[in-house]
């Protein structure tokens, strides 16, 4: 018990002792309590097919015998972040957690992998893992998007967690907000359930965690920094933020975001701009918002847009990348051909 917890706090950064292969192999009850207690990232390196069966809650997957193993695991997982890695039982997260120490990784392996979990009791769950996407900044930093579904996106910069729109569940998707870290930032654009979740927050609000919203959410909390459209503040040396009209224009549409209420929101990462719709149509005030790397535009009427008005929208934005977000049931395939001549990389993400 002594050399666990010794090496737990070797992999927190709190003691220079270490197991000779440069990672620690901890059993079912010591590898739960890291997950509770650290933040540690929870990376499980089976196959996509292994872990659509069953996985710990909270889990990324990124499988450790593909060739872009190493990558992956860069783009997605922070450098200083602890990695609680496993696999079916214990063999295949050895061998992942072997090559992510000699990258400079803090890792705990778990003995027995998942076998051992399940024997112990312990829980899994079938939700879907959740799709990343990084981009380098002008600087050569990495920001990394995970689609969480519909209006929710997290986006991790540096260490540093900013949280939009964050909802727990919607229809049969849920979202484990206390199995991520708590977020520096939380954006709402506005209060529609499938936008704010006040139970959500409340999980990823920390001490030193700022809420930005509109004046409705942040009367509606009791809390929060009030941003209306067309104001600009810089929250930190990295990120400065600009809050965009969001609004229906079509008759018959306009009780559901009426002009001047909702925001959609411009964020400036370490000189990546990106552009977070929130609930709009193809509004004129897009033809103003300059230069954008990536966006993310709605799509599901009578809400939000069409698929042609999000085609209008986005040759007003211009952006570099493009995911389609908020569609539900709408038929967002089709977009890629329909912008490919406008040379936007669209991307089609699990934001049903």
């Amino acid at each position: 018990m002594k050399k666990i917890i010794t090496c737990l706090l070797t992999m927190l950064g709190l003691n220079s002792a270490c197991g000779q292969q440069g990672y620690e192999n901890v059993a079912v009850n010591e590898f739960d309590a890291l997950l509770t207690t650290s933040g540690a990232v929870l990376l499980d390196v089976r196959t996509a097919e292994e872990f659509a069966q069953g996985h710990l809650s909270g889990a990324i997957n990124i499988d450790v015998k593909g060739a872009d193993f190493l990558v992956k695991v860069k783009q997605a997982i922070p450098a200083d972040k602890t990695v609680a890695v496993y696999c079916r039982s214990g063999r295949r997260s050895a061998n992942a957690a072997s090559l992510m120490a000699a990258q400079g990784y803090k890792v705990v392996n778990l003995t027995g992998g998942i076998e051992a979990w399940k024997k112990a009791g312990k829980a899994v769950t079938t939700n879907p893992a959740f799709e990343t996407d990084t981009f380098v900044t002008p600087s050569g930093r990495s920001v990394t998007f995970y689609s969480l579904m519909h209006g929710s996106l997290r986006i991790v910069f540096d260490g540093k967690e900013i949280e939009i729109d964050p909802v727990r569940r919607l229809g049969d998707r849920t979202v484990d907000y206390a199995a991520m870290p708590k977020a520096d930032y939380i954006f709402v654009t506005h209060e529609h359930a499938d936008h704010f979740d006040r139970d959500a927050i409340k999980i990823l609000a920390g001490e030193k965690s700022t809420i930005v919203t509109n004046r409705r959410c942040a009367d509606m909390m009791g809390q929060g920094m009030v941003m209306a459209n067309g104001d600009t503040t810089t929250l930190a040396p990295w990120l400065s933020v600009e809050a965009v009209p969001a609004y229906n224009t079509t008759d018959g549409h306009l009780q559901f975001h009426p002009k001047g209420r909702d925001n959609g929101f411009v964020l400036n990462i370490d000189g990546l701009r990106v552009y977070v719709a929130g609930d709009t149509e193809d509004i004129p005030e897009m033809a103003s918002i300059g230069n954008v790397d990536v966006a993310f535009l709605p799509c599901n009427q009578p809400y939000t847009m069409t698929p042609d008005q999000l085609v209008n929208a986005a040759r007003m934005v211009k952006p570099r990348v493009l995911f389609p977000y908020h569609y539900g049931q709408t038929d967002v395939t089709r977009l890629p051909g329909l912008l490919k001549a406008d040379g936007i990389d669209v991307r089609i993400r699990h934001y049903e």
